[in-house]
């Protein structure tokens, strides 16, 4: 199974919407075939692996990270192919929580005659698809915020000037984690002082560029933006109000892959964020990298949006005049505080990357 989780992890962040799942065939204690999902519309991981082992399936154990399908969807039921291959024994790492599964692979490869077993590493099974599970369970992206910060807690040295905090090992581990992710998300104005490309640079050209989603309720972006004039494979997306200049939405979306989305503002005169991720889910989008600044890491926080940060604390302070990471949170403390559950401490360099899952506490939205 924990080969099956690694080649899971081949298929991260390009399986959307489906699952990342990995697949390992066994006979007579010889790995005969393995295969990973990679793209939706593709064929599963369990197919993968049952063309690798050819004949050799027959009588074998094959071990899956997720439960099999057994529906027709954009690809045919796996569990059809997996009874029709002479497979013996299915090892299963989670149950599928998809309404079209639920239990009905299990269910069907036991009317089958094949031996099934499900629950191992179910716990590093469910960790690497937690977006999915997010997705089909609550039509929600998986939301991670993520800053690099001073040990003072500031993002910038002055308000509205661009700087880096973190050092190069952080940057790339930055660049892995949108490598992973569906959409990067920052308010307009990170563009307006940062001019970000938002893109994924890995060694080797590797990285794969994830949707670029600016939130800009009054449509302030540059029209001169560098994320608006890249040679990408993904687009540009600019969540806006609907008070805002017919003109310039069109002269930007002449200007290449760009998509507008015109939606309802909240009480405070901000984009909805709720609104915002729910349009993101229809796109196929079930995760996203927030990467700020202050004021939207706030809006997120105080929506109880985020699921899991990633802080990467470089060993500097920045002192009074800088931008804080949070702006606009007001918590009492005690009860109400956000609290980091199964925490992760790793060294990057000079820096600290401190992630974990946010656990909300009582604190009223303000």
């Amino acid at each position: 199974m924990r080969l099956a989780l690694r080649e899971a992890r081949k298929g991260m962040g390009r399986t959307s919407p489906n699952p990342c799942v990995g697949a390992v065939i066994v006979r007579d204690q010889e790995i005969v075939g393995t295969g990973y999902h990679k793209k939706a519309g593709t064929p599963h991981a369990e197919i993968h692996a049952l063309r690798q082992a050819g004949a050799l399936a027959a009588g074998a154990t094959l071990y899956v990270t997720l439960e099999p399908c057994n529906h027709t969807g954009r690809t045919p039921p796996c569990t059809k192919a997996i009874a029709t291959s002479g497979i013996r024994r299915v090892v299963v790492g989670m149950q599928d929580p998809n309404p079209l599964v639920d239990g009905g692979g299990n269910s069907y490869l036991q009317d089958q005659g094949i031996e099934v077993v499900s629950g191992v590493l179910e716990a590093e099974c469910r960790a690497q698809n937690r977006p999915f599970l997010k997705y089909v369970t609550q039509s929600l992206p998986w939301v991670v915020m993520k800053a690099g910060m001073s040990l003072d807690g500031r993002i910038s040295y002055q308000p509205d000037q661009s700087g880096q905090m973190t050092g190069a090992a952080s940057l790339r581990k930055v660049h892995r984690l949108r490598d992973r992710v569906d959409a990067i998300l920052v308010g307009n104005a990170t563009v307006l002082v940062d001019d970000p490309a938002l893109t994924t640079r890995l060694p080797h050209g590797s990285g794969r560029d994830p949707v670029r989603i600016v939130l800009d309720t009054h449509l302030q972006i540059p029209e001169s933006a560098r994320l608006l004039h890249l040679d990408s494979s993904a687009l540009t997306w600019i969540f806006c109000g609907t008070e805002v200049s017919l003109e310039k939405m069109e002269r930007i979306r002449k200007a290449g892959n760009v998509v507008i989305y015109q939606v309802e503002c909240g009480a405070d005169g901000r984009i909805d964020l709720l609104q915002m991720l729910k349009i993101l889910v229809s796109k196929g989008i079930t995760s996203v990298l927030v990467e700020g600044g202050a004021t939207i890491h706030s809006a997120f926080l105080r929506e109880q949006l985020v699921d899991h940060v990633n802080l990467f604390i470089a060993p500097i302070f920045a002192g009074n005049s800088g931008v804080s990471v949070i702006e606009g949170l007001n918590i009492l403390g005690g009860e109400d505080v956000i609290r980091l559950h199964n925490v992760c401490y790793r060294r990057l360099g000079q820096d600290m990357m401190v992630a974990g899952d946010v656990v909300y506490g009582n604190f009223l939205k303000s």
